[in-house]
């Protein structure tokens, strides 16, 4: 016998953001290798303000990408620009923040200068904790999914940044089980037309 379950949205239970949010963050951290350990405050009001039309799902590729992307330890509101525009909010100008935060609480001067945004976004180990060498397959993997989070899941510009055609892009996603990271982006079908495939 079967009984049907009513799950509210996530907008009407915006309650189980924060935690929602600490899960996928230490999530995908340690599965891309990453040394992002939280949110700032002003990154959780952010999200806790956003509506999610996407619902929980929504909220899971927002924070992927956002881990993905980061070079520091704790996401901010820079981490979510189009959460942020969403919400007509200013996202440039808390990376500095961020980084100088994060320094100070590593014993640094709160005055340090605070490395440029553009630089080093992509920390691609080649090397596991133990200090050996990972699997070929592994960095692919990793390499392909930060591309995805790039380019929005843009599968045309992917292939074309990765240098491969997009059936080759779809082979690799069957083989290395990650189907399920192209169809959470954004389809093609957003892409403008005049994009090249």
């Amino acid at each position: 016998m079967c009984f049907p379950i009513f799950v509210p949205s996530l907008r009407d239970r915006r309650e189980d953001i924060p935690a929602l949010a600490r899960h996928f963050v230490a999530r995908f951290a340690a599965e891309e290798h990453k040394s992002v350990s939280g949110l700032t405050p002003d990154a959780a009001n952010l999200l806790e303000r956003f509506n999610w039309p996407g619902n929980v799902r929504q909220l899971e590729n927002t924070i992927f990408r956002a881990v993905v992307l980061c070079d520091t330890t704790l996401l901010d509101i820079c981490d979510f620009p189009q959460i942020a525009a969403a919400l007509g909010i200013e996202a440039k100008s808390h990376r500095s923040i961020a980084i100088s935060q994060d320094r100070a609480s590593a014993g640094h001067s709160s005055h340090t200068v605070a490395t440029p945004i553009h630089a080093a976004p992509y920390g691609l180990n080649g090397t596991d904790a133990a200090g050996h060498m990972r699997k070929l397959e592994e960095i692919e993997s990793e390499v392909i999914r930060m591309a995805i989070a790039r380019y929005d899941g843009h599968m045309s510009e992917v292939a074309r940044r990765l240098g491969i055609g997009r059936s080759t892009l779809y082979r690799k996603l069957k083989e290395l089980g990650l189907e399920g990271d192209a169809s959470n982006g954004e389809s093609d079908q957003h892409t403008p037309r005049h994009a090249t495939g």
